[in-house]
């Protein structure tokens, strides 16, 4: 099947690289010529772990290619993916400029009857309105069917779950436009579940804000335990047993980030608002998720009196998550913000992420290896927990350091040997 997609973000590169890889003809469209210029040549502007392999293999086999001509992407497409950014406003409303340019785009060019898929994250009732705005501004008489596809991918597991996804959401109030859809991507060989667009748009935000609130609980959970002595990993073992709550999404730390769970909580939250229904679960997730990252700063304050100035501070980890550069409300900007703000000399270190533009106003050393990082620290925090720093050699690294003690802000080396020094 011929498919175009629009924009070439986290969501729309790997759908397009997905559906290229299991025979569909797929053309990715994007504003942004720098991009498009580096993704005809193989590279990919995330960090995403295989994605590089999937561009490369389908790129070579002419199934896959980038472009930043509408008239060139919606030529031969049966079928068109809008897989643009819909950032949160101010007011937690989900920003849906990009949503309306893309169906503008669609009607300037359709001559056919198509089929558009919308993959990014939108409110209720924006499939019906991307819909209108087709129908309205095509020239012609053309049958249009909007479908709601929402993604659930992992940052840093998106090619393993495009694969091995547990279901496929297909909103549609057309069932002959639903079943082509199914065709689609049949070959991946995932449950599939039929709904109406409304639902398949509620789907995500929903699925989102619980597992946000699952996290928000096990930290808060985390804090009880660390005033009566219990241990919060045993906690979480003996909860996630239970079948009825599972062990995923129940690792306390630092709290959620990145592009979907903020964003997607806050949009709940002020849809909740406009339709004057409480959704104080979701609200409460959102505010111990903003605590949790003031906490663990506190912490490190606390256990220097209150004074950090002039003290070299190691911070391992920039992006919000292991295996991605995503900086998206990383909690490292925060809490390295905080450190220097009050007087620290901040050390840092990812293995992906070099440097960040969330941090140039910020005095910040950047470091290229762990030892130099934590050279002569007083503190190390550990704030992603890349797989790296989890399994360093943490006896021949403190010994480089002025008796530094580990703040861990992933809850991940509680089984190390240097427990003593784990905080």
């Amino acid at each position: 099947m011929n498919v175009a997609i629009i924009g070439t973000g986290y969501v729309g590169l790997v759908t397009g690289a997905v559906l290229s890889e299991i025979g569909h003809n797929v053309i990715c469209l994007d504003i942004n010529e720098e991009k498009i210029t580096k993704l005809k040549k193989g590279v990919s502007p995330i960090y995403e772990p295989g994605l590089d392999e999937v561009l490369e293999r389908n790129i070579a086999g002419n199934r896959l290619s980038f472009t930043t001509s509408a008239e060139e992407a919606f030529e031969n497409a049966e079928v068109i993916f809008i897989a643009v950014g819909t950032p949160q406003g101010e007011d937690g409303a989900a920003n849906l400029t990009h949503i309306k340019q893309a169906a503008k785009d669609i009607a300037m060019h359709i001559n056919r009857d198509l089929i558009v898929v919308v993959k990014s994250t939108v409110p209720l009732g924006t499939n019906d309105l991307i819909e209108e705005t087709i129908r309205t501004n095509a020239i012609g008489s053309f049958q249009i069917d909007v479908v709601s596809s929402p993604e659930f991918l992992r940052e840093g597991h998106a090619i393993n779950d495009t694969f091995h996804g547990d279901r496929i959401v297909i909103g549609s109030e057309n069932e002959h436009a639903g079943s082509i859809i199914e065709a689609l991507f049949i070959k991946l060989n995932i449950p599939f579940l039929h709904t109406n667009r409304r639902s398949a748009e509620m789907i995500k935000y929903a699925a989102n804000a619980f597992l946000a609130v699952k996290i928000s609980y096990i930290n808060q959970i985390s804090n009880l335990c660390e005033k009566v002595g219990a241990d919060v990993n045993d906690v979480a073992d003996g909860m996630g047993m239970d079948h009825r709550i599972g062990r995923a999404f129940l690792n306390a730390g630092l709290g959620y980030g990145g592009s979907c769970f903020p964003k997607d909580t806050e949009a709940l939250a002020y849809l909740g608002r406009e339709n004057e229904v409480s959704i104080s679960l979701v609200d409460a997730a959102i505010q111990a998720n903003k605590e949790q990252r003031i906490l663990f700063v506190n912490r490190v304050l606390e256990h220097f009196n209150g004074n950090v100035e002039g003290k070299k501070i190691a911070v391992l980890g920039l992006a919000f998550k292991p295996n991605t550069d995503d900086m998206r409300e990383a909690p490292s900007v925060d809490i390295i913000r905080t450190l220097s703000a009050n007087g620290a000399e901040v050390h840092v270190i990812d293995p992906v992420v070099k440097e960040t533009e969330l941090l140039t106003e910020v005095a910040v050393t950047y470091s290229k290896t762990l030892e130099e990082c934590v050279q002569n620290a007083e503190a190390v925090l550990l704030v992603t927990e890349w797989e790296e720093f989890v399994r360093a050699d943490w006896e021949e690294l403190l010994a480089l350091t002025k008796n530094a003690t580990i703040f861990d802000g992933r809850n991940v080396l509680h089984n190390h040997k240097l427990i003593s020094q784990v905080v």
